[in-house]
C-alpha cells in the first residue's frame, strides 16, 4: 500500500494476442478478491511489470515485450495512473523482464541476449539506457538455446548485486552495478545442467538461499547465496515431477513463502501449481502435492503483500485465478477475474 490509495493489483497482458494493455484491480482488504476498475493501454505488450518507490510514491514500471524494445513508467500514487513521459527504448530485442535496483531500472532482453540499464529521473521516469551488457553462449537444445536469452534480472536481498537469468546458456550471472555511472560488469558466473534452461529464481526471505526455476528441464536448483563474495552456488537439483509429468511442461514463476517453509510453482502444461515444502536449512525440497491453477498457461505466480493469497496469472485462458494459502501451503481457490492474455501481475 502507498499510503494515499488502496492496494491495487496491476495486470500485464499481450496486446498482440487479444489483452488490452496494464488492467488495473481492486484488492479486497480482507479476501484478496479482484475487481476490475480501468486499463492502461498506451503501451504495446506490457508483459512484464515492477514496482519501485519515488519520493513518497510510487512509481509502476512495465517494459514493452516487441522487437523494438522499451519500458515505461507510471506514476500510482494516486487514484489514475499518470504517465511519466514516452516510452524509452532499451535498444535491444524483447524484455521480457525488469528490475528497480539502485535507483535504476533493469530489463532481461530475451530476443538479444542482453542485460540493459536504464537510469532513473527524481520523478522516477526512465532515461535513456546507460549500459547495455550481451551475454554470450549456448545450449544443447538446438530450437530454444542457440543463442543467449535473458529471461529474468533480480537485485539480491542486499541490494548490492544484479542476478541475471539466461535460458540459452544455462547460467545465472551475477553483475554489479556503478550506481553513479550507470554500468553492469560481469562479477561471477552459476552454470546449470546443460539443457535445464532456466527461466526464474527466488529467494529465501532470509537471504541465504536462492532456487532457479528450470523450464526445459522442470526442475529446482537450490543454491547458496554468498552476498559479500557475489557468488551462487548449487547444493542441490529437485525434479518437480519425480515420476515424469505426462505431458511437454513448461514452468514458468517460482515463489517462496513468507515463513520460508514452501516453493510454490506455476507449471505451463500440467496447468498446476507444485508445492514444496523447504526444510529448516532451505537446502531440501520435497515435492507436497499439485493444485489446478484455475486456467490454462500460468505464466506468472505471485504473492500478496500479505503472504495471505497467491494468484496465477493464466495467459492462454485468460484471467487471474487467486487462491488462499496457509501454513499448510496448499493453495485454495477462492476466484477468479477474466484478463485476456494476463502475463503478471504487480501490486501497489
Amino acid at each position: 500500500m502507498n499510503g494515499t490509495v488502496p492496494l491495487r493489483a496491476f495486470i500485464g497482458c499481450f496486446t498482440s494476442n487479444e489483452g488490452r494493455g496494464i488492467v488495473l484491480a481492486a484488492v479486497d482488504p480482507r479476501t484478496g478478491a479482484l475487481t476490475a476498475e480501468g486499463t492502461v493501454e498506451t503501451v504495446p505488450d506490457p508483459s512484464y511489470l515492477a514496482v519501485g518507490h519515488r519520493g513518497s510514491g510510487q512509481v509502476l514500471y512495465c517494459v514493452s515485450e516487441t522487437a523494438h524494445g522499451a519500458v515505461a513508467g507510471f506514476d500510482v500514487s494516486g487514484p489514475v495512473p499518470r504517465p511519466l513521459g514516452e516510452p524509452v527504448a532499451t535498444g535491444a530485442a524483447d524484455p521480457t523482464h525488469l528490475a528497480v535496483c539502485q535507483d535504476h531500472l533493469v530489463t532481461a532482453d530475451y530476443g538479444s541476449g542482453s542485460v540493459t540499464v536504464l537510469p532513473l529521473a527524481a520523478d522516477g521516469s526512465p532515461l535513456a539506457p546507460s549500459s547495455v551488457l550481451r551475454h554470450e553462449g549456448y545450449g544443447p537444445d538446438r530450437e530454444r538455446q542457440s543463442a543467449p536469452h535473458a529471461h529474468q534480472v533480480v537485485q539480491d536481498p542486499s541490494g548490492g548485486w544484479v542476478l541475471s537469468v539466461d535460458l540459452g546458456t544455462d547460467s545465472v550471472r551475477v553483475c554489479s552495478l556503478d550506481p553513479g555511472t550507470g554500468q553492469l560488469a560481469l562479477h561471477s558466473v552459476m552454470d546449470l545442467p546443460p539443457g535445464t534452461g532456466p527461466r526464474h529464481l527466488v529467494f529465501h526471505p532470509r537471504g541465504s538461499h536462492a532456487y532457479v526455476l528450470g523450464e526445459l528441464r522442470p526442475t529446482v536448483t537450490v543454491c547458496r547465496w554468498d552476498a559479500t563474495s557475489g557468488v551462487l552456488l548449487p547444493v542441490g537439483e529437485f525434479p518437480l515431477f519425480p515420476d515424469g509429468a505426462g505431458v511437454a511442461v513448461q514452468p514458468s514463476a517460482p515463489v517462496v513463502s513468507r515463513d520460508g517453509r514452501h516453493l510454490w510453482a506455476a507449471v505451463r502444461g500440467t496447468d498446476t501449481i507444485e508445492v514444496l515444502s523447504l526444510d529448516e536449512t532451505g537446502e531440501v525440497a520435497r515435492v507436497v502435492t499439485s493444485v489446478p491453477c484455475g486456467g490454462h498457461w500460468p505464466r506468472d505466480l505471485v504473492l500478496h503483500p500479505s503472504g495471505a493469497h497467491l494468484y496465477a496469472a493464466n495467459e492462454r485462458s485468460g484471467d487471474v485465478t487467486w487462491f488462499d494459502v496457509d501454513a499448510t501451503g496448499v493453495p485454495r481457490r477462492a476466484g477468479s477475474l477474466a484478463v485476456p492474455a494476463a502475463s503478471s501481475v504487480a501490486f501497489a
